[in-house]
């Protein structure tokens, strides 16, 4: 069974099919986030350490580190990523020991966070464009860490669902080449908007469970990606959440402190037989009992975690 193991100073968080779903945090990431780009650049951080803190607490089994801020005084990301990357994971990882996921279009920043992440993080992302696969395989080699892989190429994002197949099975197959098993590859079929796209839906349903069943790989999304132009965006998200983890789907780059989102996600876990003896959802009642009683979502997450109730998942490293 498919098993992508990710591993912070001392916890592990593992990505396969009869796992809990696995939760990334999408949230310290300054691409559309005019405020928290401003902060960085400034030098402040106060931002991701708050939201570094507050994901934990809403159930985040890993966190998403993006340092793509374009400088005003430096328009160079060749320059200015490395650095800010650095010191961001240097800084959540003081805050929280969950493993992390390090993404960022620049390969320097990359490597970058390679090397100052802890444990074994997921690196994010590889495309199945020449150039890409040249510059970001033998990374994933070097450091012997898992990979998103997304399911584009040079020719873009094609809305035939299986060109985006045979893009990613183009990917698990040069990472083969590189010594790189398909356990340590965890595709991004794409998600399209459903409201540009009646059939997108449907579409990433069916792709995630040919990419489980032909290629034996984990799965993961940009889950906010299939609401995007709609009203109530959540209540999309709350229900697309559990009809991709019936299909297959393994994990999520999204928001936990959106309580619609986390909720379907528990239910889910408990259904899938995710969740034994359903310990998890029971202790997520209690945060559930908090905000029917007016308490809010993040601030209910927090008192329960750290009552020891949350059923956050995750599990100790074994030593040597």
């Amino acid at each position: 069974m498919t098993r992508t193991v990710l591993e912070s100073k001392s916890k592990t968080t593992v990505i396969g099919f009869d796992e809990p779903f696995c939760v990334i945090g999408e949230r310290i990431n300054p691409t559309g986030r005019k405020k928290l780009a401003a902060e960085l650049e400034a030098g402040d951080f106060s931002t991701v350490e708050k939201d570094a803190l507050e994901q934990v607490a809403c159930g985040a089994m890993v966190l998403d580190i993006n340092a793509g801020v374009v400088y005003n005084s430096n328009p160079d990301p060749n320059l200015t990523e490395p650095p800010l990357m650095t010191r961001m994971i240097e800084l959540v990882q003081g805050l929280v020991d969950i493993p992390l996921c390090i993404d960022s279009s620049v390969p320097a920043a990359l490597e970058a966070g390679l090397a100052a992440a802890e444990g074994r993080p997921l690196l994010n992302s590889v495309t199945g464009e020449e150039e890409r696969l040249e510059l970001v395989l033998p990374l994933v080699k070097k450091y012997n860490v898992p990979v998103v892989a997304i399911s584009n190429d040079d020719t873009g994002i094609s809305e035939d669902p299986d060109v985006r197949f045979a893009v990613a099975k183009k990917i698990v197959e040069r990472a083969a080449d590189f010594g790189i098993p398909a356990h340590d590859i965890v595709v991004d079929p794409l998600v399209m908007p459903v409201g540009a796209m009646a059939t997108a839906g449907q579409q990433v349903f069916q792709l995630v469970r040919r990419l489980r069943d032909e290629l034996g790989v984990n799965t993961t999304c940009g889950a906010s990606n299939v609401s995007f132009g709609l009203p109530n965006r959540h209540g999309i998200n709350g229900a697309f959440l559990p009809m991709a983890i019936g299909a297959g789907m393994t994990s999520a780059i999204m928001n936990p402190t959106r309580q619609v989102e986390m909720e379907a996600i528990r239910a889910a876990n408990l259904l899938m037989n995710h969740d034994a003896h359903g310990s998890a959802w029971i202790g997520f009642s209690r945060v559930l009992d908090a905000t029917a009683g007016g308490e809010s979502f993040v601030d209910a997450s927090r008192a329960a975690m750290e009552a020891g109730g949350g059923g956050r998942g995750g599990r100790r490293r074994r030593r040597a």
